[in-house]
């Protein structure tokens, strides 16, 4: 038995994912931590772009 996601590889039907909703679960994820105090205001601009790239590498998506 496979995957939904498997099927869809096979038959070229793969979802793209936009820079917009890249951006809007890296927001989502830096907001969570900085509440609980993993980012600070001195960090953000390092820990935010980290956050974002491994997003991108995790849904195949290259930087151009």
């Amino acid at each position: 038995m496979s995957s939904p996601a498997a099927k869809d590889r096979a038959t070229g039907n793969e979802q793209t994912v936009s820079n917009e909703s890249i951006l809007k679960i890296a927001k989502e994820i830096a907001v969570k931590f900085i509440e609980v105090g993993r980012i600070t205001p001195a960090s953000f601009d390092r820990d935010f772009k980290n956050i974002h790239t491994t997003i991108e590498a995790a849904v195949g998506k290259e930087q151009q």
